[in-house]
C-alpha cells in the first residue's frame, strides 16, 4: 500500500465507484482525483468522482454522490463524509489515520514522497543549451534551474531522467566566435591592425567584443605563438587568411567556452549528464539521415512559402526552397529546410538532433526554451511527431525572462561580459542556493523580478529565509532534545515507534495535514511539469510549522519540549522531525541544501 494517504483512499474511491457502476470505462476511472480540500473544516480531502461520472452513467452527480457518501463511511479510517456542491464528495479522516503520516516519513527519510509514477520511462529533459559564445546571463540561469529541478522531480516521480546540454557548435556564430577570439589572439601579439580595420575583415563585423574573450586570446598567443598570424612590414602580427587558423581558433574557443559553461554550471549545482554537440551531430550524418526519412515519407518537397505578413524584409525573395509538410502535424505553415546557399537551416539541424535523442532511447523528450523560442515550438514538435509516428511525446517548456533588480532599480550590467548580468555575478552575489530557490519562485512561463535585496533579507517576505529558517528551528529543537536524556533517542527509528495520541490541537494537525500532501504534490507537479509547486508547497509548509511555533510562545502546553510531559515532547519531537525531513525532501528536488542554523 502506498504511504500516501491520498492514493491509499483514492483507491477506496475507486473500489467503490466499480461496485456503484460496473460499467464505467477504465479511462475515465483514471481521471478521478481525491485533492486536498481549501478549507479544514469541509474535510481532509474531496473527490471529484460524482461530477466526473455522471454523463457517462447518464445519471444526476448529486445521485452519484449520495451512492458515495453511503458507501465510504464504512471504509476504515473514515470518520466523516457528506456531500458538498453540485456533486462533491468531501472526507474526514479519523486523526490516528493522519498522524500515521509522520511514521511513515520517519521510517521513509527524505525518499517520502518518492513515486512510480514514471514507471522507469525514459526521459531525456534538455535544458540551457546556451550558444557557447559568452558567459552564461541570468536568462540562461532560470532555464538551468527550472530545467534541473524539472529533471529532480521526474526522477522522484519514478521516471529514467537524462540531463542534457546541446552545444550549438555549427553555424554562423561559432564562426563570428572564432574571428572575435582570433582578434584577441592578435591583440596579446601586439598587432598594429585597428579594431576599426579588424571589423571591416570580419564576416559580418566584430560581434562578440566582451573582455571574456581576451583570456583566449592570451592563451592562443601563448601555446601558438605566431604561427597563426601573418607578418607586416613593420613587423607585428596581423591578419593570415582565414582557412590557416579558422578551425583550430574555432575548436579552442569552444573548448574555452565550453569549460566556462561547465564551471558556471556546477557553481549552481547543475551537472549534466550529456554534453551533445551539434558539429557531431552533423558530422555523423544523423541530421542527413533524419532528413531522408522525412524524405521518403512524402512529407518533404520543392515549393514557395507566402511572404511573411505585414512589412517585408529587405532581403525577401521568392524562390524555390526544400520545405517540410509541417502544417499536416499542426504547425500554422511548412518550414524550409535549406538555406539560399545550400547549407541547413537551424531547423533542420534541430531536427536531426531530435532524431539523435531518441536514437539513444528517449522514450519522452522536455525542452526547456526561453520564451523567445515559443514561436519555434509547433514546427519543432511537428518535426518529431512525423518523424517518430508520434511515439515519442516532445513538450516544451518556456522560460520568461529577468529582471535584476537592486534598490527597485535594474542592475549595473557586467564589464565582464559587456551586455549583461552574468550568472556568477547572481551567484557571487547571493549565493547559489538563494538564486536556485528564488529562480522557482515563479511559474516559468511568467516574468519575474529578482530582487537581490529581498532575496538576502531575513524576513517573511523572502521565501528562501522562511522555509530555511523553518528547517533550521527544526533542527535547534531536535539539538536541544538530544541534550537532555529525558526525551530519550531524538533518532528517526526511534520516533518512528513514539505513540503520537497527544498530536491533538488544530495547528499540530494542520501541519500533519500539509506533510500528508507532499507525496501527491510530488506527483502533480512532475505530470505538470511546473517544478515551482514544490517551491510554494514548502513556503506553505513553513508558515504552518512556524504557526505552531508561535502558538507555543503563548500557549505553554504546544511546546515543544516539555519535562513535565516526556510523552507527549517525544510526540511532538516526531512531528519536528517529520517536518524537518519533508523540507529536505522537498528542497532536494529544487537542488538547495538545508540549513541547520541561521546565521
Amino acid at each position: 500500500m502506498s504511504e500516501c494517504v491520498f492514493v491509499q483512499y483514492r483507491h477506496h474511491v475507486l473500489d467503490i465507484v466499480r461496485q456503484v457502476l460496473p460499467d464505467v470505462p477504465e479511462e475515465i476511472l483514471a481521471r478521478v482525483e481525491l485533492t486536498p480540500t481549501r478549507d479544514p473544516a469541509h474535510g481532509d480531502m474531496a473527490t471529484n468522482a460524482a461530477l466526473l461520472l455522471a454523463k457517462a452513467a447518464r445519471r444526476k452527480p448529486a445521485e452519484i454522490a449520495a451512492e458515495l457518501v453511503a458507501a465510504l463511511a464504512g471504509v476504515a479510517g473514515v470518520a466523516a463524509v457528506a456531500a458538498a456542491g453540485p456533486g462533491f464528495v468531501n472526507i474526514t479522516l479519523h486523526p490516528d489515520v493522519l498522524r500515521g503520516v509522520l511514521p511513515a516519513i520517519l521510517r521513509a527519510g527524505e525518499g517520502y514522497g518518492a513515486s512510480t509514477l514514471g514507471q522507469g520511462v525514459r526521459v531525456n529533459v534538455e535544458y540551457v543549451s546556451a550558444n557557447p559564445t559568452g558567459p552564461m546571463h541570468v536568462g540562461h540561469c532560470r532555464g538551468a534551474v527550472v530545467g534541473d529541478a524539472l529533471a529532480n522531480l521526474l526522477a522522484k516521480a519514478g521516471f529514467d531522467v537524462t540531463k542534457e546540454f546541446y552545444i550549438n557548435d555549427a553555424g554562423t556564430q561559432v564562426r563570428a566566435l572564432a574571428w572575435a577570439a582570433y582578434w584577441r589572439y592578435l591583440q596579446a601579439l601586439g598587432t598594429a591592425v585597428s579594431q576599426e580595420d579588424f571589423a571591416a575583415q570580419a564576416p559580418g563585423g566584430l560581434q562578440y567584443q566582451g573582455e571574456y574573450l581576451i583570456p583566449v586570446g592570451m592563451e592562443l598567443a601563448a601555446q601558438y605563438g605566431a604561427k597563426l598570424a601573418e607578418t607586416a612590414p613593420d613587423g607585428t602580427a596581423c591578419i593570415a587568411p582565414e582557412a590557416t587558423w579558422l578551425e583550430t581558433v574555432r575548436g579552442f574557443t569552444i573548448a574555452h567556452m565550453l569549460a566556462a559553461i561547465k564551471e558556471d554550471l556546477a557553481a549552481l549545482g547543475v551537472n549534466q549528464d550529456v554534453f551533445t554537440s551539434e558539429a557531431d551531430v552533423l558530422a555523423r550524418g544523423v541530421t542527413d539521415q533524419a532528413i531522408a526519412k522525412l524524405q521518403g515519407e512524402g512529407l518533404l518537397y520543392e515549393g514557395v512559402l507566402e511572404p511573411p505578413k505585414g512589412k517585408l524584409p529587405d532581403d525577401w525573395e521568392e524562390r524555390e526552397q526544400l520545405l517540410f509538410s509541417s502544417t499536416r502535424f499542426g504547425d500554422d505553415v511548412d518550414r524550409p529546410l535549406r538555406k539560399s546557399d545550400g547549407t541547413n537551416t537551424y531547423f533542420a539541424n534541430d531536427i536531426g538532433y531530435h532524431s539523435d535523442k531518441v536514437a539513444r532511447g528517449a522514450q519522452m523528450m522536455i525542452d526547456v526554451w526561453g520564451a523567445d523560442h515559443g514561436g519555434y515550438v509547433k514546427r519543432m514538435k511537428a518535426a518529431v511527431k512525423a518523424l517518430t509516428q508520434d511515439s515519442v511525446p516532445l513538450e516544451i517548456v518556456l522560460c520568461q525572462i529577468v529582471h535584476v533588480l537592486r534598490d527597485g532599480q535594474p542592475v549595473r550590467m557586467s564589464k565582464r561580459a559587456g551586455t549583461f548580468v552574468t550568472l556568477r555575478d547572481l551567484i557571487d552575489e547571493v549565493g547559489r542556493d538563494a538564486v536556485r530557490f528564488t529562480m522557482l519562485t515563479r511559474k516559468s512561463d511568467a516574468q519575474m523580478e529578482f530582487d537581490l535585496d529581498l532575496v538576502v533579507a531575513q524576513q517573511r517576505d523572502n521565501p528562501v529565509f522562511y522555509v530555511q529558517y523553518a528547517h533550521a528551528r527544526c533542527r535547534s529543537v531536535l539539538r536541544a532534545a538530544q541534550d537532555d536524556a529525558r526525551y530519550g533517542s531524538v533518532a528517526d527509528a526511534a520516533l518512528a515507534h513514539t505513540p503520537l495520541h497527544a498530536l491533538n490541537s488544530d495547528v499540530e494537525m494542520a501541519l500533519i495535514r500539509r506533510l500528508a500532501e507532499w507525496p501527491r504534490l510530488v506527483e502533480a507537479a512532475a505530470l505538470a511539469r511546473e517544478p515551482h509547486r514544490v517551491a510554494f508547497y514548502l513556503a506553505e509548509l513553513a508558515g504552518d510549522f512556524h504557526a505552531l511555533w508561535n502558538r507555543g510562545r503563548d500557549d505553554a502546553s504546544l511546546r515543544f519540549l516539555q519535562p513535565d510531559a516526556v510523552e507527549a515532547t517525544q510526540a511532538r519531537l516526531a512531528l519536528v522531525a517529520a517536518t524537518a525531513t519533508v523540507i529536505r525532501s522537498g528542497l532536494a528536488v529544487m537542488g538547495v541544501d538545508p540549513v541547520e542554523e541561521m546565521r
